[in-house]
C-alpha cells in the first residue's frame, strides 16, 4: 500500500482502473523486451522498486508524472510518437480552450438568460 492509500482510499471508475492496469502491463512488457532489470528502470526513473511495482500493477495512487516518465523510459507510446505532432496537438487543444466562453469554463453554473 502506498503512502497515498494510507491517507485516503478513493474509488475510481472501472474504465480508469482498467486503463491504469493496461498501461502498467505495457510498461512491464516493454521493460522485459528491453532486457532491463526492474532495479535499473527504477533507478533511471528516480523512484523506488516499490513505486515501480505499483506502476506495473496499475495502482491509481501513483503520480501520473512518474507513470508517464517510466512509460517513456521503456518506449511505451502514450499519445503520439512524433514530438512535433504531439506539440501541435497540445497547441490545438490550448487554442480550443481559449475559444471556449469563460461562462462555460466558469463555476459550472449555466447563464441561460438570453
Amino acid at each position: 500500500m502506498s503512502i497515498y492509500e494510507s491517507v485516503q482510499k478513493r474509488t475510481y471508475l472501472g474504465y480508469a482502473t482498467d486503463a491504469a492496469i493496461l498501461l502498467g502491463k505495457q510498461i512491464e512488457l516493454a521493460r522485459c523486451r528491453r532486457g532491463m532489470p526492474s532495479e535499473e528502470l527504477a533507478e533511471r526513473a528516480g523512484i523506488s522498486t516499490d513505486i515501480l511495482r505499483e506502476i506495473i500493477n496499475g495502482e491509481m495512487s501513483v503520480a501520473i508524472g512518474l507513470v508517464f516518465e517510466v512509460a517513456a523510459l521503456v518506449g511505451v507510446c502514450l499519445f503520439e510518437p512524433d514530438k512535433r505532432i504531439l506539440a501541435l496537438q497540445i497547441e490545438l487543444a490550448q487554442c480550443k480552450l481559449c475559444l471556449i466562453s469563460k461562462d462555460i469554463k466558469g463555476n459550472g453554473e449555466v447563464d441561460d438568460n438570453f
